[in-house]
């Protein structure tokens, strides 16, 4: 009986043992694993962004970030798009053939809904952030003028889908980044699955 009792005891400390060595063993490397995962800050920057564009009027145009980048979204007016035509004789590349675009961004709007224009808002030339411009022929930016973003910095101009004028320093036009609409009010930037 001793024997029993003695064989029991090391089998039952054996088993102790083992599980206290695999749990000791989980909780020593925790610490690495999680430390393998992207901060949260490191997630927010690369995340899609929502933007709620239903209480945006026409003409109005809305900020958010996303990867670290300034986005805008502008509701254009009709008459807004009736100037992207007027303005393409003076354009660099009013086709968006030579950037590097979605392909729902190669059309005259530059976008999905040609209402709604989603574009990073920064300058092509030195990162500078353009700022809106959208009169007509302002004496300080000439007749050729449709209304659309200047760039103080170096002067670049983009007409009311970004698109770069000729003769500035800015290369390319204003990047549109990928979006979706998840319904009528809602934009999705940074994620372009599932649209249409």
């Amino acid at each position: 009986m001793t024997d029993d009792v003695d064989r029991s005891r090391r089998h039952f400390l054996a088993v102790a043992t083992a599980v206290t060595g695999g749990v000791g063993a989980v909780l020593a490397a925790a610490p690495f694993v999680i430390s393998l995962r992207p901060s949260a800050r490191a997630e927010a920057l690369g995340a899609p962004v929502e933007i709620d564009v239903g209480p945006l009027e026409v003409g109005e145009m809305v900020r958010v970030e996303w990867r670290g980048k300034p986005v805008w979204v502008l509701r254009r007016s009709p008459d807004m798009l009736d100037r992207l035509e007027k303005a393409e004789q003076y354009l660099r590349d009013p086709d968006s053939s030579e950037s590097d675009q979605p392909e729902y961004a190669q059309n005259p709007a530059r976008a999905r809904k040609p209402e709604y224009f989603v574009v990073v808002g920064q300058c092509t030339h030195l990162g500078c952030a353009p700022i809106k411009r959208f009169e007509v022929q302002p004496a300080d930016l000439g007749d050729d003028w449709y209304g659309g973003f200047y760039c103080p910095c170096h002067g670049s101009k983009f007409d009311l889908s970004g698109r770069v004028y000729s003769g500035v320093p800015a290369p390319l036009n204003l990047p549109v980044p990928p979006y979706r609409f998840i319904n009528d009010d809602v934009i999705l930037v940074g994620d372009e699955t599932g649209a249409a």
